[in-house]
């Protein structure tokens, strides 16, 4: 089975979500980077795997279901901390961030017997996705991180190494409010982010 890897910094005001600020406050940010993080690993609680590993930048809070691994991240770019994720895994696996709270059980159960790569790209150019039957960390290190050419770089980059790779849907990642006003939409039921998203866009719009 695969393990699937989530990477995630601490919700802390400040810290996180930097771009929805404004209209929302650090604190308000925070509390969607919390319930957007929360929403991810519940799916990732609920998706068939061989083992779950949180890629953690910061410290665990009451946020964590059970059954998770947690491995801080290394120091470095994003492309050094993505490479250094997939260094830890035996065995196929499939990583994904905290961005994409809409995900669902469905896109993460993924089979690696006809591909030996997935990848899921991301509406602003990025990916939210990227699952290895062999976890190279060499296919991710130089990879130029938060362009509108990453996905685009790090996806030729699967290819040029001949693996054969399966695309996954495209995603909107929350950056803006923009961003979280359109995934709050499409979120599945009973999902945390779009909850306090409507409780935070009530007392900043009341």
């Amino acid at each position: 089975m695969t393990t699937l890897l989530v990477i995630a910094k601490e919700p802390l005001p400040g810290r996180v979500k930097t771009r929805l600020t404004p209209p929302f406050t650090p604190r308000e940010a925070a509390l969607l980077a919390e319930a957007a993080l929360v929403d991810t690993l519940r799916t990732v609680a609920a998706t068939p795997a061989r083992r779950r590993v949180l890629v953690l930048d910061g410290a665990v809070g009451p946020w964590l279901p059970p059954g998770f691994d947690v491995v801080p991240q290394c120091a470095g770019g994003l492309d050094e901390r993505l490479a250094d994720a997939f260094a830890g895994c035996d065995g196929p696996a499939l990583l994904i961030g905290m961005d994409t709270p809409q995900v669902t059980p469905r896109l993460l159960t993924v089979d690696f017997a006809s591909c030996e790569a997935y990848f899921g790209p991301a509406e602003d150019g990025g990916f939210w996705a990227l699952g290895l039957a062999d976890p190279d960390p060499a296919l991710l290190r130089g990879v130029p991180m938060s362009t509108p050419a990453t996905g685009a770089v790090q996806r030729e980059r699967l290819v040029a190494a001949g693996l054969r790779v399966r695309d996954l849907p495209c995603l909107r990642d929350v950056d803006t409010a923009a961003d979280a006003e359109a995934v709050a939409a499409i979120a599945p039921p009973g999902s945390r982010f779009a909850a306090e998203l409507a409780r935070v866009r009530a007392v900043t719009h009341p």
